[in-house]
């Protein structure tokens, strides 16, 4: 497993090795400096905050309650222009979402002054700059993001993957911890195609983020639980994909 840490990095390193080992971990240094070099970062604590006013996911199939998120699409090139597409649903296959996937599933728009903030936008250029050097092409890029919370009591643990181990359905994943409050567990789990475990660990920090190649490795995350059960207990995550269209 490829990581990086202490001095970050430059991006196209980080394209390097993502492109030799399909998956990358990037701990929250050096993420906070890669992503500083496409946008101003002077928002970041309002867009955390947005976090706190995520809405309920309605679709859980196994009838849980312990998530909450929101969703939007862009649309971009390899350059040039990034625009915001008109809302629309979240919607995977049943190959790549058994539990929930098969229909479509409308969430609540990310807030426009979160979607259109400077961190918010610095993050997806990052994105975009490394996933199109890694896989050049003329169409277009899909890019969805997702806000998730995860919610976990004494009665029900949150499971940030009720799907279990699976890929998106996508070209590229970016993962980034927003924040944790009060929870254990949540390590992240890859493996290859023929379920080669290729890395575990557990994001932590503000910016601990993981970048997979989603052609080639499937992830999942293990259940949370509270320390404190009187306490509230979250684990906040900004999922980027990346897919080509046409």
């Amino acid at each position: 497993m490829s990581a990086f840490s202490s001095s970050p990095p430059a991006t196209r390193d980080l394209e390097a090795a993502l492109t030799t080992d399909k998956f990358i971990r990037v701990d929250a240094a050096a993420m906070r400096a890669m992503v500083a070099g496409f946008g101003e970062l002077s928002d970041w604590q309002p867009f955390a905050d947005s976090w706190n006013r995520l809405e309920p996911d309605t679709y859980m199939a196994d009838g849980g309650r312990y998530r909450r998120r929101r969703h939007a699409v862009f649309a971009a090139g390899d350059a040039g222009p990034m625009r915001r597409a008109a809302h629309q649903p979240h919607y995977q296959g049943l190959d790549y979402n058994i539990l929930n996937g098969g229909i479509e599933r409308w969430f609540e728009p990310v807030e426009p002054e979160v979607a259109a903030g400077s961190s918010c936008m610095a993050l997806l250029e990052f994105c975009r700059a490394a996933f199109s050097h890694v896989a050049p092409g003329s169409a277009p890029w899909k890019i969805e993001m997702h806000q998730f919370r995860i919610e976990a009591t004494h009665g029900e643990a949150g499971k940030p993957t009720p799907e279990g181990m699976h890929r998106d359905g996508v070209d590229f994943v970016l993962v980034m911890m927003i924040r944790r409050a009060n929870i254990k567990s949540g390590e992240t789990i890859t493996t290859d195609a023929n379920g080669k475990h290729l890395g575990q660990f557990t994001l932590t920090q503000p910016f601990d983020a993981v970048l997979l190649d989603d052609h080639h490795v499937f992830h999942g995350v293990t259940p949370v639980e509270p320390v404190d059960a009187s306490m509230p207990a979250f684990r906040d995550v900004l999922v980027v994909t990346f897919r080509r269209t046409g």
